[in-house]
Order: C-alpha cells, then sequence, then structure tokens
C-alpha cells in the first residue's frame, strides 16, 4: 500500500493567508463603519450626535421616531418610494432589455452610429436638461405627478449597453434561427426565448436600477409639490427644527430607507456578480 506523502509546511504561504485574511477583514469592516455609525448615530439625541464621537448604542431611537412620524408621514413616503421604484425598475428593465437585443441582433442602417450617440449621451450630466425637462414636464402638465419619474425610465444608456454586451456573447443566433422556423414572431422569440436566456444581465440592471431610483432626490424634489407624494429622500431631507436640522429623526428616517436596498442586494448580491461576469466585453 502507498502512503500519500504530506506536504511540507511552508511557512511563508500560510504567512501570506494571513495577511490576505486580515486585509480582507479590514476592508469588511471598513464597509461595514458607515452602516454601525448610521445605526449608533440614531439612538442618540441631536446634542450628543453635534458634540461627541459616538460609538456606543444610545436610548433615544423611540424617542427620534416619533418626533420624525410626528414632522412627516414617514410609512406614506415609503409607500411612495416602493410604488415609484419597482414600476420605474421594471420599465427600465424591459425597454432595455428590448433595445439592447435590437442593437445586438438585428442589422438596419446607421447601427453603430446609432449606438455611440446611445453612448455618448451617458457623458451628458443629467442636472444640465433639469430645467427644460421640468419646463416640458409643465407643458404637458405632468407636474406634481408620478408620471416623469417613470417615463424617463424607459431609456437607459447603460442599461441599452450592458444588456447588449449580454447578448453578444451568451444568446446565440442558432437559438433565434430556431424560434422562427418554430412559427414564433420576433416579439414571441424576445419574450420567450431571449428574456428568460438574459436572466443574470437584466438582474444585474435590475439592481442598479432599484437602488438609483430608491435614492432620486432632485427630480422628486422639483416634480412633486404635494407633501403626500414626496418620496423617502426628500422626507427625510426636510426633517428640520425650528432652528436647525434633527439629525436623530433623519438618522432613523435614513435607517428606515436603507433597510429594503439591504436586503434587496443582499437576496440579488449572486446574480449581481455572475451577471457582471457573463456581460462583460471579451477581450
Amino acid at each position: 500500500m502507498v502512503r500519500s506523502e504530506k506536504k511540507p509546511f511552508e511557512l511563508h504561504l500560510f504567512v501570506l493567508k494571513i495577511i490576505i485574511y486580515v486585509g480582507l477583514l479590514a476592508i469588511a469592516l471598513t464597509c461595514l463603519l458607515p452602516f454601525y455609525s448610521m445605526l449608533i448615530t440614531s439612538t442618540h439625541t441631536n446634542s450628543d450626535i453635534a458634540r461627541k464621537l459616538l460609538i456606543v448604542p444610545g436610548n433615544q431611537f423611540l424617542v427620534n421616531y416619533h418626533r420624525l412620524n410626528e414632522t412627516v408621514n414617514i410609512w406614506r413616503g415609503l409607500g411612495n418610494t416602493v410604488f415609484i421604484t419597482v414600476t420605474a425598475t421594471l420599465i427600465n428593465v424591459y425597454f432595455a432589455a428590448l433595445a439592447g437585443y435590437g442593437f445586438s441582433k438585428y442589422n438596419f442602417r446607421y447601427k453603430g452610429v446609432l449606438f455611440m450617440i446611445t453612448l455618448a449621451t451617458m457623458m451628458i450630466p443629467g442636472q444640465l436638461g433639469i430645467i427644460g425637462f421640468y419646463k416640458l414636464m409643465d407643458v404637458f402638465h405632468m407636474l406634481n405627478t408620478y408620471y416623469p419619474l417613470l417615463l424617463t425610465s424607459i431609456y437607459n444608456a447603460f442599461g441599452i449597453f450592458l444588456v447588449k454586451q449580454f447578448a453578444d456573447t451568451s444568446v446565440p443566433n442558432e437559438i433565434i434561427e430556431s424560434g422562427r422556423i418554430d412559427g414564433y414572431g420576433e416579439m414571441q422569440i424576445f419574450h420567450r426565448i431571449i428574456l428568460p436566456l438574459m436572466g443574470p444581465a437584466l438582474a444585474t440592471l435590475a439592481i442598479f436600477a432599484f437602488i438609483g431610483k430608491w435614492n432620486d432626490f432632485l427630480v422628486p424634489m422639483i416634480i412633486l409639490f404635494d407633501s403626500d407624494m414626496q418620496t423617502l429622500p426628500v422626507m427625510i431631507a426636510s426633517v428640520k427644527s425650528q432652528f436647525s436640522s434633527d439629525f436623530g429623526a433623519q438618522y432613523v428616517g435614513i435607517v428606515i430607507s436603507v433597510v429594503p436596498i439591504l436586503v434587496f442586494f443582499s437576496f440579488m448580491s449572486k446574480r449581481i456578480i455572475s451577471g457582471v461576469a457573463a456581460g462583460a466585453v471579451k477581450g
């Protein structure tokens, strides 16, 4: 019977692993530190927040919460934000998938030029057009409605680019041809065959779109006038006492607004990694 030889203990590899694990642990703690600070700060009074370095939890969370709830209808704001974010994310993902698939698998005149123009729009800050956007919504009588927040989700240059790259590398043309042979129309092929294949890329795009729309502050602030229609970020920013901002109540609102994002991100984190890797450009 042949005995397997034990590998010799290599001290330098062991030390290297220890250094790597310590470094990863330090990075993880650094990433978690802002969340810990947010939770701790939400449990203290305004005076403590302004004067002290807060490390341990306090006992003022419920007091701050009641003050927040008296100032704004925080749960109404949460419901508004959930409705806007979920609806806008669905619109964003669907139309980005439709446009990205079209750029990837169809040949038409000026295809390359149109795609370059689409990518070029990513370099233009959205704030530059905010005045024109406001005037346009005023002309269409859409101010103080949710339509401006939802209709702008139809176009997403980054989403189109991500889906196109994924379709180029992971959606074979033979599947599309087989669908045509079976008698499917082009939209049937897209809905029944292509969308399921592009699941990882669409999940990745959905997470980016969800977080971006959830944290949107500028557009709801200038479009929505009714306080009961406002989103969480705007409501939290408006929490003030007579002479100064109510930091304790604001931090409680931030905790409430961050929890859904953390839950959603944690649930979909594996799809993010697989989607980004599959949709990357092959060198």
